[in-house]
This record gives structure tokens, C-alpha cells and sequence, in this order.
């Protein structure tokens, strides 16, 4: 309908759109590269959802799991199995924390963890112009830090060959075993019975003997892990950098995922592929129709429209069909009077 609205023809920049993402090798992996971003932050907001938190804070949470995955990668040289290990738990330290801190002040003191987020995101995005010209400063701008070594980077010269040159790394095949890892302990342990218990009667599960508090920490702390290693893959597998004063779309997209998702593991790894290829392919709508690059991010904006109100649209249709019950019911029994009266 956007399309249309501006005199283009649809099925032409959706069938560029899909195309752009996946026309060779090298598109589906920079395609899988974009989506690993988005499948873990995803994976972040919906595991919060589960647990009836919004992590709203996946922005500073990559931010602060890419600082110190970028820090290890500077400043730590070992052999490549032990230093992806380092590397790893790094972001996943640093993520888990920046989720930490406001899933404490949710417990202890109530305080909202989104307005608790936000504000972690903007002190991670300062805490940023600090940290980078001052120890990680690149040659020439000081607006970002130097290069990291492919050596030292999730990139392997593998899956470099076996797409052509594209941005696929090992931050893929993290994002996939962090899907199966989030998924096993949601439906298959005592742990995620808890959380998804918090998540839907924080009173009743307090009743039945479940610690809220403790759930509510460490469910943010999963959260902020899993967007952790989303910075991971982003500034030591993508971009190979930082950059200060750039707080990561990503963060917010994947809420999008996330809700698309239906806040599912495998839901999450689906709508991130979507929104890998609607990320990759809008350079090459652009340069083949008329249709405006920006049309990608009007349909992610459109998804968390309707996703969002979809309780709304729910609940009119429960309403509409309760009343069109209750007026059956009524001219059921009126007609069971009449029969009732005649026969008397």
C-alpha cells in the first residue's frame, strides 16, 4: 500500500527487495551478518518479554559487550580457540552487567526498568566518548577506534571465502547456539519455568514460593548477555570498529524482532532473517525502482504498530462476538418463553 501510495508498483520493489538480500553468495552473507545483530538483540528483548520485563536497553547493553570485546581484541593476543573464549565471555560480561544493574534496581527499589534502561543507554553512549579516544583511538580520527586485526576479529577466512568477501563471521553460528541455549532453558528447566511464571503473575508466583526478585535480576542479566554478545558480533564481526556518538539501530529493531517473533527463540530467529534481507536489500530497491530505501524501516515501524496494538484488536473482537453471544442467548430464551407459554 506505501508503495502504491507513491505511484510505484509493489510486487516490483518487493521482488528487488528479496532479491537485493539474496541474489548471490555475497548478498545472503551479508544478509546472515545483518540478521545475527538482530537475532541476538532480538533474542535480548524477547527473553525479557517472557519474563514480563521490556528491555528497552539493548542499545547500551551492545554498546558496552562491543567496548570490551573491542578492548580483549586490542590489548589480548593468545591462540585463536583460547582468545574467542576471552573475546566471548567479554561481551558477555559487559552485557550481562549493563542488564544487571537495572534488573537490581527493579527488585530492590521498583523502579521502572525501562525508564532504568534508557537511562543505562545513555551512559554507556557517553561512558563510549571516553573509553575511545582515550585508549582506543584509531590512526587518523579520533572519532573512532583503530581497526581491528582480522586475526583478532570473529572473521575467518573460511566463511570470508565461502561468501565471497562478505561480512559473515563467526558471530552467526554464536547467535544460532544462543537461540538453542535460550530455547532449552525456557521450555526444558526449573529456571525458565520461574521466569515465564514471573513473567505471567508476578503475585501468583510469589504465592507458590518462586523468588520474583531473584528472577527479575537474573532474567535482565540473561538479557543484557545475549545483547552483549549482539555488540560482539557487530563491532568485532561486521563493522571491525567504534564509533562515539552513534547509539546502535540495532537495539531498537529488535524489538521489532523481538514482537514479530511472538517473543519465541525460533520465532526471533526467523524475523531476524526477514529484517536481515529488508536491511540488505533496500540499498538495491532503491537503485532499481523508484521506491525510497527508507520504505524498509516505515515497514519494521508499521510491524511494532500493529504487533503492539494487536491486545487492542483482540480484545474488540472478544468484545463484538461476547455481545453477538449474549443476543443469541437472549432470543433463545425468549423463544423457549413463548413455546413454554403457548403450551400452557
Amino acid at each position: 500500500i506505501l508503495m502504491a501510495s507513491i505511484g510505484s508498483n509493489p510486487f516490483t520493489g518487493f521482488w528487488f527487495l528479496f532479491r537485493g538480500g539474496l541474489m548471490n553468495i555475497e548478498r545472503v552473507g551479508n544478509t546472515l551478518a545483518t540478521a545475527t545483530t538482530l537475532m541476538l538483540v532480538g533474542l535480548s528483548v524477547a527473553f525479557a518479554f517472557k519474563t514480563g520485563l521490556f528491555n528497552i536497553g539493548a542499545s547500551g547493553q551492545m554498546l558496552i559487550g562491543g567496548l570490551c570485546a573491542t578492548l580483549v581484541a586490542h590489548k589480548v593476543f593468545l591462540p585463536r580457540p583460547l582468545y574467542l573464549i576471552v573475546l566471548i565471555l567479554a561481551a558477555l560480561l559487559g552485557g550481562a552487567l549493563w542488564g544487571v544493574i537495572p534488573g537490581f534496581l527493579k527488585a530492590k527499589f521498583n523502579v521502572h526498568e525501562v525508564v532504568a534502561t534508557i537511562m543505562m543507554n545513555w551512559i554507556a553512549y557517553w561512558s563510549i566518548y571516553y573509553f575511545i579516544p582515550a585508549y582506543l583511538k584509531g590512526p587518523s580520527l579520533e572519532t573512532e577506534s583503530a581497526s581491528i586485526a582480522v586475526t583478532q576479529s570473529l572473521r575467518t577466512p573460511w566463511l570470508t571465502k565461502l561468501f565471497n568477501g562478505s561480512y559473515m563471521n563467526l558471530g552467526f553460528f554464536i547467535a544460532i547456539i544462543s537461540v538453542i541455549v535460550i530455547k532449552l532453558i525456557l521450555d526444558k528447566t526449573t529456571l525458565g519455568f520461574s521466569l515465564k511464571a514471573v513473567g505471567s503473575n508476578r503475585h501468583c508466583a510469589e504465592y507458590a514460593g518462586i523468588k520474583v526478585n531473584r528472577n527479575v535480576v537474573i532474567s535482565m542479566m540473561i538479557a543484557g548477555g545475549l545483547a552483549g554478545l549482539a555488540g560482539l558480533s557487530f563491532y568485532t564481526g561486521y563493522s571491525r570498529n567504534m564509533q562515539i556518538g552513534v547509539m546502535p539501530a540495532q537495539g531498537f529493531d529488535g524489538i521489532a524482532v523481538a514482537l514479530l517473533g511472538a517473543s519465541s527463540p525460533l520465532g526471533v530467529l526467523f524475523s531476524s532473517l526477514f529484517f536481515g534481507i529488508l536491511q540488505s536489500g533496500k540499498g538495491f530497491m532503491n537503485a532499481m525502482t523508484s521506491v525510497p530505501p527508507e520504505i524498509a524501516d516505515t515497514i519494521i515501524a508499521v510491524i511494532i504498530y500493529f504487533t503492539a496494538t494487536s491486545v487492542l484488536f483482540k480484545r474488540f473482537w472478544d468484545a463484538v462476538l461476547k455481545r453477538q453471544g449474549d443476543k443469541a442467548k437472549k432470543k433463545e430464551e425468549s423463544a423457549q418463553a413463548e413455546v413454554k407459554k403457548e403450551g400452557e
